[in-house]
């Protein structure tokens, strides 16, 4: 893992080297990323789609170039099977707001034309859910009269699976989870998810923001209908993301947002809609996020998936020990660290005691970040999980492949520091 590709690894923070372990709300980029962002500005930056002059000509093939990266990246069966959006927030928006105007057109509601989510129908997210995996579905079970459900958790934090089987029924319309949790960086069982729905024929989104970037996702052994993801957390640009879905389920899917690209044919008596994978991207779209965010796939193909997921595997593994050796080795202080001991994708949440007493995980942020520690702390967007937990937050490491295990060391003694300031 090359570290000197990112240039702003050699940042100060309050004149201290920078150790950035936020990696989980968005990753730094390799200089071929930047690269490939200026390029694109400096030598063929045109409007795409639209032009038959030469500079729009090359700027849609490198356009389209990236959508087949994508597909070659998460398995897709065709590069139509890609829409781009804003990111993994924008798609699940919509894909709620698509969903829900959908008329039956052969899918599992009976009868031609009724609608695919009806008053009070079911949706099922799980328990560790970041919000835009929450709020976009009650949105659209609020339009619908519909019903948002959860997948309960064990003491363990875990997905109760029990449970889950329980819960499918003839109401059910879509299962939604996240396949790594984006505060506690566990793995959910997918595949079986996955299989406990399409027994039942009930189509299966992952949201793979945090699954992605650390772990090779193949959309057709999934057997998934939709899979959500952002490119600023790969190693790619921010504003740029992912929807992927079935062909056979995009097709059916109404279009979301109206005018330039997304149509066919325009008159005042009505409009027909372009085919996949345009139908979805009306607008001008993202054509230099999409190269830089292939640049970012390239990049990561280069160190190869064996390789990243080792490094980050024994890093996580390392930090959790040394945060465990840390707490023991403090006489009045105690570190809970969640999830403790079960596979992560490269996360690490816990929260520090001074006896019974919580050490807010917002005082030790700001003390690790006075130090050049770049951490998160709060709810992440996952309030439902930290109320389960019964804490206001918690303090959360997250690593990317340049991290390495000096950046632990220089984590685990500024947070020694904080401690013993704040005990």
């Amino acid at each position: 893992m090359n570290r000197s590709d990112f240039e702003i690894l050699k940042e100060k923070v309050h004149g201290r080297e920078l150790v950035y372990l936020d990696n989980a709300a968005t990753s730094q980029k390799p200089q071929c990323v930047v690269d490939a962002i200026v390029e694109a500005y400096s030598h063929w930056n045109s409007n795409i789609h639209r032009g038959v002059h030469h500079l729009s000509q090359v700027a849609t093939g490198k356009h389209e170039e990236a959508r087949q990266a994508v597909a070659d990246f998460i398995g897709a069966r065709s590069k139509e099977e890609i829409i781009f959006t804003k990111g993994t927030t924008d798609s699940i928006n919509a894909l709620a707001f698509c969903i829900g105007e959908v008329t039956g057109y052969g899918l599992r509601v009976t009868g031609y034309g009724k609608p695919y989510i009806q008053e009070g129908d079911e949706i099922i997210v799980s328990g560790l859910e970041h919000h835009s995996n929450i709020v976009p579905w009650q949105m659209l079970c609020e339009r619908k009269k519909a019903v948002l459900r959860h997948i309960p958790l064990l003491p363990d934090l875990s997905l109760d699976m029990e449970a889950f089987a329980g819960m499918l029924n003839d109401k059910t319309r879509l299962v939604s989870v996240a396949q790594v949790s984006n505060v506690l960086g566990t793995i959910q069982p997918i595949e079986e998810i996955i299989r406990l729905a399409h027994e039942r024929g009930i189509p299966v989104c992952i949201d793979g923001a945090q699954s992605v970037p650390h772990m090779p996702v193949n959309v057709q052994a999934l057997d998934c209908d939709f899979l959500v993801f952002s490119g600023h957390k790969m190693y790619g640009p921010t504003g740029i993301g992912v929807l992927y879905g079935k062909k056979e389920w995009l097709e059916q899917l109404p279009p979301h947002e109206g005018g330039g690209e997304m149509i066919n044919h325009v008159r005042w008596s009505g409009t027909t809609y372009n085919e996949l994978p345009y139908k979805f991207e009306a607008g001008t779209p993202n054509f230099v996020g999409s190269w830089a965010l292939k640049t970012a796939i390239d990049y990561i193909g280069g160190i190869g998936w064996e390789a990243i997921e080792a490094h980050e595997r024994e890093l996580t593994a390392y930090c959790e020990e040394q945060l465990a050796v840390m707490g023991e080795g403090l006489p009045v202080t105690g570190i809970r660290i969640y999830a403790q001991g079960r596979p992560k994708a490269g996360v690490i949440s816990f929260n520090v005691y001074n006896g019974e007493e919580l050490i807010h995980p917002f005082d030790i942020g700001t003390l690790l970040d006075q130090q050049g520690v770049a951490v998160r702390t709060g709810h992440h967007c996952a309030e439902p999980l930290i109320d389960e937990i019964g804490v206001p937050g918690t303090v959360r490491v997250s690593f990317g492949l340049y991290n390495d295990k000096n950046d632990v060391d220089a984590f685990i003694a500024a947070l020694t520091k904080a401690v013993g300031m704040l005990s």
